[in-house]
């Protein structure tokens, strides 16, 4: 088997159990009532409203089927995949990413500093997509990131700009749900989207790996945007730690079906209603797993806090605001390379 790259050893504390608890009771929830525009009955959209509200309550993460996205896309942006991931590594390498634009392909990616067991093809939902230059709150400058333009396979770049058009209409949707969960108007979420955004998506592959005990495919982390909408293949490895009881459990593939995860965003402007939860990747010694998740980001310069209507004198603020797109920075940051301290999350801004 030869050595391990200890880049890649999780601390004890973190290390995968190889014995799976199925994930029971994460909602599946039907999406048909505004999906299937034959049939609009104002019970069934409330009813939909219901599970939505207690799933991000409760989970934090629920599955959705009947969502609008076509399968053949599905498909077709999952055999792209393949297709890309199947070259050499030097044919990949043609466009790595860099610390300037942080698109394109990658296989050194750190989530709590110790390297994930995967590769990824990072492609922006709008091209150019403009972002902070650093971090530094002071500093003003933007620039802005764009696209690779890989040959291979043959209309790469159409068939993930097509799928992504299709996810971010259901991205819409589901904050207009989450929104009427919270009480709020439907649109309420949607003016830090509509001007600008930073949505991107990742194709990864997750080789099988020797060492199953001792890595992950990614570690424990939460997601710092609005929603993750993932699509994962019948091999499964996604685990999510139980709200109820602390334990990783494992999320089965529902066939067609997307998985999604609420992040640190809605978590701030619901001023803790809903919860972003941890998760994590399980990588397996015999069988290579691929995932296209889609991150729904709002634009840069979006202030995120609390929102006002779900805030009073019982329920004060729990966060200081914080820019988005300097957030973003700072987290990209620390997926390049090693740092000596935990990289930023939402909760350093949260009001003691």
């Amino acid at each position: 088997m030869g050595e391990v790259d200890p880049a890649f050893i999780q601390d004890p504390q973190h290390r995968p159990k190889l014995s799976i608890i199925q994930a029971e009771g994460i909602p599946i929830i039907d999406l048909s009532p505004i999906t299937n525009h034959t049939v609009s009955d104002p019970s069934s959209v409330e009813g939909l409203v219901k599970e939505i509200g207690s799933a991000c309550k409760e989970w934090g993460f629920f599955q959705v089927t009947n969502h609008g996205v076509p399968l053949s896309l599905r498909q077709r942006i999952e055999q792209a995949s393949r297709l890309f991931f199947a070259q050499s590594l030097e044919e990949k390498k043609k466009h790595s990413r860099d610390e300037s634009s942080t698109t394109g392909y990658y296989d050194t990616e750190h989530t709590k500093n110790v390297r994930d067991w995967k590769e990824v093809f990072d492609f922006l939902a709008k091209d150019p997509t403009f972002i902070p230059v650093t971090s530094d709150e002071h500093d003003d400058r933007v620039t802005s990131w764009t696209n690779p333009s890989p040959q291979y396979p043959p209309n790469f770049s159409d068939i993930i700009q097509e799928y992504i058009e299709e996810v971010e209409k259901l991205s819409f949707k589901l904050l207009e749900l989450i929104a009427l969960s919270l009480g709020l108007e439907p649109k309420r979420f949607e003016e830090f989207f509509m001007k600008d955004q930073t949505s991107f998506i990742r194709l990864n592959h997750y080789p099988p790996c020797p060492y199953p005990h001792l890595a992950l495919g990614v570690g424990r982390h939460k997601d710092g945007g609005a929603l993750t909408v993932l699509a994962q293949d019948e091999v499964g490895g996604l685990e999510v730690k139980r709200k109820a009881d602390q334990e990783w459990v494992r999320v089965k593939p529902t066939p067609d079906a997307y998985i999604i995860n609420v992040g640190d965003i809605i978590q701030v402007w619901s001023n803790d209603a809903y919860e972003s939860v941890e998760h994590r990747v399980m990588v397996n010694s015999e069988t290579e797993r691929f995932s296209i998740p889609f991150f729904f980001n709002p634009a840069h310069d979006a202030e995120v806090k609390p929102l006002e209507e779900l805030t009073n004198e019982q329920n004060p603020m729990k966060y200081r605001p914080y820019k988005w797109g300097k957030f973003l920075v700072h987290r990209k940051e620390s997926n390049f390379k090693k740092q000596n301290v935990e990289n930023i999350q939402a909760y350093h801004y949260k009001i003691a």
